[in-house]
């Protein structure tokens, strides 16, 4: 892939905060990317702090949330192409009294040093999104991500901005 680190490893924060509680909400994170002089950043680990979902006896809670390239307009998956990472809380309690039992998948900490990065973004800016659900207060969820930025030859720059626009 053709492109030349220009900066050393930076670290990028962000706190998304539900609007109303069990509401999709989103937060972008513009990382000011130089697009006539084809900058892009180059992602090298994310870790994500999501609130837990509420113990409510009796009653299913969870707490979603993903980091993605493009703006979304609902929780999404692996499946696409432009989530970079994605966590989840959940607390089944539906038929137990006592608050039942807590599940957790954080799929929010990088691969380890396996890779020489995670993901490129070529697109100015990033978006965390959340997503509560059944819980009786807003919940929230902070990021922090570790990257650099590079410059990459026109032919890897195009091919970057199509892949994350038309797969959005």
């Amino acid at each position: 892939m053709g492109f030349k680190k220009t900066s050393d490893v930076i670290a990028v924060s962000a706190r998304v905060v539900e609007t109303v509680a069990n509401t999709f909400t989103q937060h972008e994170i513009g990382l000011q990317l130089d697009a006539l002089n084809n900058e892009i950043f180059v992602v090298l680990a994310v870790d994500m702090a999501l609130s837990p979902p509420d113990a409510l006896a009796g009653t299913d809670t969870e707490t979603i949330a993903q980091l993605s390239t493009t703006s979304q307009t609902d929780i999404s998956g692996y499946e696409n192409s432009n989530i970079i990472t994605r966590t989840e809380r959940v607390i089944q309690s539906g038929t137990f009294t006592d608050f039942g039992a807590v599940f957790e998948h954080m799929a929010g900490e990088s691969p380890q040093a396996t890779l020489d990065y995670i993901q490129i973004v070529a697109t100015p800016d990033l978006y965390l999104s959340m997503k509560g659900q059944n819980n009786a207060n807003a919940k929230a969820c902070a990021v922090r991500i570790w990257g650099y930025r590079a410059k990459a030859d026109a032919s890897t720059y195009a091919a970057l901005v199509q892949s994350e626009v038309l797969s959005s």
